[in-house]
């Protein structure tokens, strides 16, 4: 017997006409993740993947794949020939090897198996009643064929069978590269990398753009948004970070309009220069991670008045989200340890006690009258440092 693994994706069936593409993308992240070990490779079968993981062995790849969009779930599996006996003997050790992991009394289990070889001489629910026999007497394992603790399954094809006793959940969604390129405005804080991640997870490739006013917000900062997308990147592969030396533009900002617009005014200047660096990396679109009426510059009002200063569309994950949703996803992406060390956030530099929370578009207009905005925009876009993050 030898071990895979089985990736199983469930969006991409939907896709029509376009599966193929998709299956493809998926296909090449997978080889990609796997790029760290030797030998590994992936095989397309009709449906789902077959990973050989090489000599690093099955729970290694499986690490790797778990954080591939476009995969729905993932089973190590034992490969072994079309014959009763041999797949009787891997079912019987992968339910030994789920018995030993889990604490408390017997675990219920059930078989399930499905023929692609009709030619086999026994049908699917005879096969199961066979191999369930078999660990019944070998474990004394109790029978639940409704909502059993273990799900034994039997795949018997034409040249060989898989069997496979434990499914590990995969992040679902479409494969990063399938939906076009988007650029992220990413800070230190907790909501924009679970943002990003999120684009990601609609097949989106991002890219970051974050904002540094240096020295209000200090190198450290730079860091821990270096950080935060090496985090990410796990999930995405290698990205591209700017970062935008934002402080001569937001002094001024500051100094041409009333106090309580200042925060619209340094969005809305955010949205020109994320959207003049998009324009020249081919992205289609920006993605921020506001959260609707979180915070004062994030109520309805004030978005339309900074969504009126962007050149494309703004895509806004976290829209209807709330803060414990978002620690939620934080946490289970492996951002929040990160992204709640302290740092410093340019858009509360120079904030009034008192911002708008209705700003009107004809007054913010007339304040930025008093600058070259598209000057300020495209200077701030061209002398941007890049960094390439890798996990």
């Amino acid at each position: 017997m030898s071990e895979l693994c089985v990736v199983r994706y469930a969006e991409i069936f939907l896709k029509g006409q376009n599966r193929h593409f998709f299956e493809e993308r998926l296909q090449r992240n997978l080889r990609a993740a796997l790029r760290p070990l030797a030998g590994a490779h992936v095989r397309r079968l009709h449906g789902r993947m077959l990973v050989d993981p090489g000599p690093a062995g099955v729970a290694r790849a499986i690490e790797l794949l778990a954080r591939v969009f476009g995969v729905a779930s993932l089973s190590p599996a034992l490969v072994v020939p079309p014959d009763l006996e041999a797949l009787g003997a891997a079912a019987l050790e992968l339910t030994r090897v789920e018995v030993a992991r889990r604490a408390g009394a017997p675990p219920s289990f059930k078989v399930e198996t499905r023929r692609s070889d009709k030619r086999f001489p026994l049908q699917s629910p005879q096969v199961s009643q066979e191999i369930g026999a078999r660990i019944v007497a070998a474990l004394a394992l109790p029978v639940d064929v409704h909502d059993p603790d273990v799900l034994v399954t039997v795949e018997i094809g034409v040249e060989r069978s898989f069997v496979f006793a434990a499914t590990i959940p995969g992040p679902g969604g479409l494969p990063v590269g399938t939906a076009g390129r988007v650029t992220a405005l990413v800070s230190g804080g907790i909501d924009s990398p679970v943002a990003a991640w999120l684009a990601m997870k609609r097949g989106c490739e991002v890219e970051a753009v974050y904002f540094h006013s240096f020295p209000y917000t200090g190198d450290r900062t730079k860091e821990k948004v270096r950080d935060l997308c090496r985090v990410i990147s796990a999930w995405h592969g290698p990205m591209t970070l700017w970062v935008v030396h934002f402080t001569d533009v937001q002094k001024a900002l500051r100094g041409a309009g009333p106090a309580e617009l200042a925060v619209v005014l340094y969005r809305r200047m955010m949205l020109r220069i994320a959207a003049e660096r998009a324009r020249l990396s081919g992205s289609k679109a920006l993605v921020t991670g506001e959260s609707l009426g979180q915070v004062a510059s994030q109520t309805l009002d004030n978005l339309a008045v900074i969504d009126d200063a962007a050149p494309m569309p703004v895509l806004r994950p976290l829209i209807a989200s709330d803060k414990t949703e978002i620690i939620a996803t934080a946490r289970r992406i492996g951002t929040y340890d990160v992204s709640v060390q302290p740092y410093d956030d340019c858009c509360s530099l120079f904030t009034p006690k008192h911002p708008a929370t209705k700003a009107r578009l004809q007054h913010v207009e007339a304040a930025e009258a008093r600058l070259d905005l598209a000057a300020l925009a495209a200077a701030a876009a061209a002398q941007a440092e890049r960094f390439e993050v890798t996990p």
